[in-house]
């Protein structure tokens, strides 16, 4: 029996099971789980179900053409080879394409990166941008053959003939589909002069739409200072592209009739407002004149001489009178209350309670004497009477017997 050494038994094995003609395309099913995405480009992940588990490596070259990023958890249909890695004598999956099972891979790519631009806020109403209301200059970002560029162009012609439009062709769907729109967004931002950008095609399926459903197209749209209305597909068809834009049509056709006004609508707005204001101006032309008229026959016009004289001064005398009147009424309001004050003056003075036979009672400080307790025996106190006054000395005290 021969022995074999590990590197030898790990080549043999590694032989027999990419000789197996079943080993070397198959499609394995399973849950995800240990998920890593390795700062290579490569992807890591162990592939289960209920019983056994295998481990799963995908490298960068196929990782870069997934429409989606796997995670733990995901059920998915893996398409590749099983081989033998040496250093670690392990077997492993090389996956060469993973689908979501049950769930198209598109989908998945799609509802991922919808949830990731909405929690980034692309989708908010409050950063989208008004569109010009009489744009002058608009930008048509879309494939230059095919019925949708016609019918814009034809739409928009129709509707407002002075309008300049700029053809900015590109791919709308394939691999260079995206970096050509991006590109275009910001070739159309360096335009000083564009008012207003449409980006779509027409119709087709999920997989033909795909470039506006990329977050490359997305943040393009997002950072664009020009206002961009995003027309893809048919009505039915919803991409990340119309949630991101500042404005979605249904289809091209429709982007071009909400970029513009209608010119024949615009024209009799505009001759209703002429026919409106010339009735107003020749209607105040009209008022105008007749007060002018009515100002000539007026009795100050036809006798200003004398309304200049006689009549001013008439009014002059009225005025002239009433003032006097105003003035004595004022002075005999004010005789009268001047009056009425002197008299509660008089009635409230010391001198008439004293001019009644009554006296004041003052000591040597002037102090005035209230009580007889105030004064004491032998005490000499001031008596002031209505035409003089006394110095007089306390002999007794007396109390009050009245």
């Amino acid at each position: 029996m021969r022995t074999l050494t590990v590197s030898e038994l790990t080549s043999h094995i590694k032989d027999r099971i990419e000789n197996d003609h079943v080993l070397a395309n198959l499609w394995v099913q399973g849950e995800i789980s240990n998920f890593k995405a390795a700062a290579s480009g490569h992807l890591y992940l162990t592939l289960k179900d209920r019983n056994s588990c295998v481990k799963v490596v995908m490298f960068r070259s196929r990782a870069r053409f997934l429409n989606f990023l796997p995670e733990d958890g995901m059920s998915v249909l893996i398409r590749g080879y099983i081989s033998v890695y040496e250093p670690s004598g392990q077997y492993q999956l090389y996956a060469q394409g993973i689908e979501p099972s049950g769930t198209g891979a598109l989908y998945v790519a799609f509802e991922q990166l919808k949830e990731k631009l909405h929690q980034e806020g692309l989708f908010d109403d409050q950063v989208k941008k008004e569109l010009p209301k009489y744009p002058r200059r608009i930008a048509l970002i879309t494939s230059p053959t095919g019925a949708a560029i016609r019918d814009m162009i034809g739409i928009l012609r129709r509707r407002w003939p002075s309008l300049q439009i700029i053809l900015v062709p590109v791919k709308v769907q394939g691999n260079d589909a995206p970096g050509q729109i991006y590109s275009a967004i910001e070739l159309v931002n360096s335009f000083r002069e564009v008012d207003l950008a449409i980006v779509g095609r027409g119709g087709g399926s999920l997989e033909e739409l795909w470039a506006f459903n990329t977050e490359t197209v997305a943040r393009a749209i997002f950072s664009s200072r020009i206002p961009i209305i995003s027309a893809v597909g048919h009505e039915t068809d919803y991409t990340i592209a119309d949630l991101v834009a500042d404005l979605r049509a249904p289809t091209p056709s429709a982007a071009a009739e909400l970029a513009v006004p209608d010119g024949l609508d615009t024209r009799r707005y505009i001759q209703n407002i002429c026919s409106r204001l010339t009735r107003t101006v020749v209607e105040t032309i009209r008022e105008k004149r007749q007060r002018v008229e009515n100002s000539a026959r007026s009795p100050v016009m036809l006798r200003p001489v004398d309304s200049l004289t006689s009549r001013h001064h008439q009014v002059v005398d009225q005025l002239q009178k009433q003032l006097l009147n105003t003035v004595s009424q004022s002075i005999s309001r004010d005789r009268s209350r001047l009056s009425e004050q002197a008299g509660r003056l008089q009635a409230l003075s010391p001198l008439a309670t004293l001019a009644r036979g009554f006296s004041i009672c003052t000591s040597e400080k002037g102090e005035i004497i209230h009580s007889s307790k105030q004064a004491g025996k032998g005490q000499n106190v001031n008596i002031y009477l209505n035409d003089g006054s006394l110095d007089c000395e306390v002999k007794n005290r007396y109390p009050a017997n009245y």
